[in-house]
C-alpha cells in the first residue's frame, strides 16, 4: 500500500537529511552488534561507476543516425562545434549532480533532489510520469534497436519481420530484468564488459577515420562552414538533439547509496566518463566525414554501417552486433539505475510499499526491478512509442533543470551544508538555463505534443492527492492492499530494508 510521506522542512535539515525511517545506516551510527541487516550493499566502485555512466549514454544514436545535429546546423564545421558544446554543457550538468550527490547522499537522482528542495508534490509528479510512461517507453525504444540490430546479420538480403524484432526484443528485456533481479555484482560486471564493447565499436570507427585523415582524405572538411545556412530555430534544435545524445550522465546519482566512497567516486566517475564520451562522439563524427559527405550522411539510415561497408569490407558485418551490444548496455544501465529511483520513491511513501523491499539473499531491489517488465511489454506491443516520448521529452529537461536550480537554492538557503565537492555557481546557472530554454523551445516548436505531454504530467497532481494525501481510504481497500503486499512478499522473498535481518 502507498504510505503518506513526511512533510518537507528545509529549515530543519531537509526532507531527506538525517536518519529517518528507511534510511541506510551510516558509518557513524552506534547500534548494538547483531545479525547483518538486509540492505543494498556498496558495490559500485569507480570502474563500475564509469561503466554505468558511459555505458548508458552511448546507445544506438551515434552509430545509427547522428544526423539531427547536422540537419539543423547546415554545415560540417558547425555540427562538430555543436557536438563539442553539448558535451561541455552536459559536463556542467554532471558536475552539478556531482555536488548534489555528494551533499545529499541518497539514491534517486532527480526525484531525490526535487523532493529535498521543492517538496513531495513535484517529486511525486516526477516519479509518476517516469514509472507509467517515460521509462517503459524509453526502455522499449532502445530495446527495439537491440532487437533489430541483433537480427541484422541474419536478414542481409531481406527486410526483418516486425514480429521477429519484437519477440527478440522481449527476450532481451526479460534477460536484463532477470540479470538485475539476481545480482548487483553480475549486472555491474556485465555493464563493464558492454561498456568496453561500446568503446571498441567507437574505436573501430575512429581508427580508420584517423588513417583516412593521415592519407589526406579531407575533402569533406574543405569549406567546413559553407552549406545551407542554419536558421534561427535550427541551432536550438541542434542543441536539443545533441543534449539528448549525451543524456544518461545522471544515472550514477540514482544509485548513490550503493557507491563505495561516494565523495570521491561520484565526481571522478562523472568527469572521466564525460571526457571519454565527448571525445568519442566528436572523433566519431570526424571519422564519418572522412569517408561520407554531409549529404550522404543525411540520407543514410545507419551511418556506422555505411561507413564500415566502405572501409572495412566483410568486417562491416560485425558493426550491427556491436550496435546491438551497445543498446543492450544502455538497457542494462537504465534498468539498474531507474529501479533505484522507484525503490527510493517507495521508501519515501510515494509508491506502493512492496517496491522498497529487498530480496533476503540476493540483496537486490527485486520488486522495483520487475515492476518495469509488464509496463515495458505493454509499451512494446501496443501504442506509438515515439509519440509518447515526444510528448514527454520536455518533462525530462524540466525536472533536470529544476533539480540543478535547486542546487543554487540550497547554496543560499543552507550555506553550512556539508559539500565535499563544490562547483562554481555559473555552472549550474548556465545548465539550468539551458534546460529551461529547451523546454521553452519544445513548447514553441511543437506546442501540440508539448501540450499533451504537459497534460499527461499534470495527471500526477490528482493522483498525489488521491493516493498519498487522502487518509480515509475504505477499509476494504486497505485490507486488500495489505493482503497483496504480504502475498507478494512471500512469493518474491523480499523484506523491508528497515528493521529486517538476513534470513
Amino acid at each position: 500500500m502507498v504510505r503518506k510521506p513526511v512533510v518537507a522542512t528545509i529549515s530543519k535539515g531537509g526532507y531527506l537529511q538525517g536518519n529517518g525511517k528507511g534510511a541506510l545506516p551510516s558509518a557513524g551510527d552506534s547500534e548494538p552488534p547483531g545479525p547483518e541487516k538486509v540492505v543494498l550493499k556498496k558495490k559500485i566502485t569507480l570502474l563500475r561507476g564509469i561503466s554505468i555512466i558511459t555505458g548508458t549514454i552511448i546507445g544506438a544514436g551515434i552509430f545509427i543516425s547522428p544526423k539531427g545535429v547536422l540537419q539543423n546546423t547546415g554545415s560540417v564545421g558547425l555540427s562538430l562545434i555543436i557536438w563539442t558544446a553539448c558535451g561541455v554543457l552536459s559536463l556542467f550538468g554532471a558536475l552539478s549532480y556531482a555536488e548534489l550527490g555528494t551533499s545529499i547522499k541518497k539514491s534517486g537522482g532527480h526525484y531525490t533532489y526535487i523532493l529535498e528542495v521543492f517538496g513531495p508534490l513535484l517529486a511525486f509528479v516526477r516519479v509518476w510520469v517516469e514509472l507509467l510512461i517515460i521509462r517503459p517507453a524509453a526502455t522499449a525504444v532502445i530495446s527495439l534497436a537491440f532487437g533489430r540490430y541483433i537480427l541484422e546479420p541474419f536478414f542481409i538480403q531481406c527486410e526483418i519481420p516486425e514480429l521477429a524484432i519484437k519477440l527478440v526484443t522481449a527476450v532481451g528485456i526479460t534477460v536484463v530484468m532477470v540479470l538485475n533481479s539476481m545480482s548487483v555484482s553480475w549486472s555491474a560486471r556485465i555493464q563493464i564488459f558492454l561498456t568496453f564493447c561500446k568503446l571498441t565499436a567507437i574505436l573501430i570507427i575512429i581508427v580508420p577515420g584517423v588513417i583516412q585523415l593521415i592519407k589526406g582524405q579531407t575533402q569533406h572538411f574543405q569549406d567546413a562552414f559553407s552549406g545551407r545556412d542554419a536558421s534561427i530555430m535550427g541551432l536550438p534544435l541542434a542543441f536539443y538533439y545533441g543534449m539528448y545524445a549525451y543524456a544518461g550522465w545522471f544515472y550514477l546519482n540514482f544509485v548513490t547509496e550503493e557507491v563505495d566512497n561516494p565523495e570521491k567516486t561520484i565526481p571522478l566517475a562523472i568527469c572521466i566518463s564525460m571526457v571519454i564520451v565527448t571525445v568519442g562522439y566528436v572523433l566519431t563524427n570526424v571519422a564519418y566525414f572522412t569517408t561520407i559527405s554531409a549529404d550522404e550522411l543525411l540520407l543514410s539510415h545507419a551511418v556506422a554501417v555505411t561507413f564500415s561497408e566502405r572501409l572495412l569490407g566483410n568486417f562491416s558485418l560485425a558493426v550491427p552486433i556491436f550496435v546491438a551490444l551497445s543498446c543492450f548496455g544502455s538497457m542494462n544501465g537504465g534498468v539498474f539505475a531507474v529501479s533505484r529511483l522507484f525503490y527510493v520513491a517507495s521508501r519515501e511513501g510515494h509508491l506502493p510499499e512492496i517496491l522498497s523491499m529487498i530480496h533476503v539473499r540476493k540483496h537486490t531491489p527485486l520488486p522495483a526491478v520487475i515492476v518495469l517488465h509488464p509496463l515495458t511489454m505493454i509499451m512494446l506491443f501496443s501504442g506509438d512509442l515515439y509519440s509518447l516520448l515526444n510528448f514527454l521529452s520536455f518533462a525530462r529537461w524540466l525536472f533536470i533543470g529544476l533539480a540543478v536550480a535547486g542546487l543554487i537554492y540550497l547554496r543560499y538557503k543552507r550555506p553550512d551544508m556539508h559539500r565535499p565537492f563544490k562547483v562554481p555557481l555559473f555552472i549550474p546557472a548556465l545548465f539550468s538555463f539551458t534546460c529551461l530554454f529547451m523546454v521553452a523551445l519544445s513548447l514553441y516548436s511543437d506546442p501540440f505534443s508539448t501540450g499533451i505531454g504537459f497534460l499527461i504530467t499534470l495527471t500526477g497532481v490528482p493522483a498525489y492527492y488521491l493516493f498519498i494525501i487522502w487518509d480515509n481510504k475504505p477499509r476494504w481497500f486497505r485490507r486488500m492492499s495489505d493482503r497483496i503486499t504480504r502475498t507478494l512478499q512471500i512469493i518474491l522473498e523480499v523484506v523491508p530494508e528497515e528493521d529486517c535481518r538476513k534470513l
